[in-house]
């Protein structure tokens, strides 16, 4: 089934209110992008998507284990450089914290499961972008 999400962009800065039917968030840019800094960014978004693939990623591995474990934690960072052929390269850098008495091993297979987490094989894999149509305006029934 495919993930649909819907998008109202008002003029203010670049507030967007984002909601995929059941929950909804405000999106902006920076002030220094002329934003209002209301709401993370679109970059922001994409990589809180990939850190919550991440620490979910953790919680479940160790539930079908059977290993307790308490809170997770996780950092990431990215930087986008451009290439000397103008396409862009980004850099993913993460940390991540695992509360809980578990060995050395059982930490760096969580761990290594949280790195191929499904959002994270979504971003390597391959996208294919169909060009925008426009959108249809609703009609409201009374």
């Amino acid at each position: 089934m495919a993930t649909k999400i819907k998008i109202k962009n008002i003029p203010t800065g670049y507030q967007t209110f984002i909601s995929n039917g059941r929950h909804g968030v405000l999106g902006d840019e920076p002030i220094r992008a002329k934003g209002t800094d209301l709401g993370f960014s679109p970059v922001e978004f994409l990589l809180a998507g990939i850190s919550m693939c991440k620490v979910a990623t953790v919680r479940n591995v160790a539930r079908r284990k059977g290993w307790e474990i308490g809170d997770v934690d996780a950092e990431l960072s990215q930087t986008v450089i451009r290439q000397d052929d103008g396409s862009l390269r980004t850099r993913v850098e993460s940390a991540i914290s695992i509360e809980g008495e578990l060995t050395d091993e059982q930490r760096a297979l969580l761990i290594k499961e949280a790195d191929n987490c499904y959002v994270t094989r979504i971003v390597r894999g391959e996208w294919e972008f169909v060009e925008s149509e426009q959108l249809k305006p609703e009609i409201e029934t009374v």
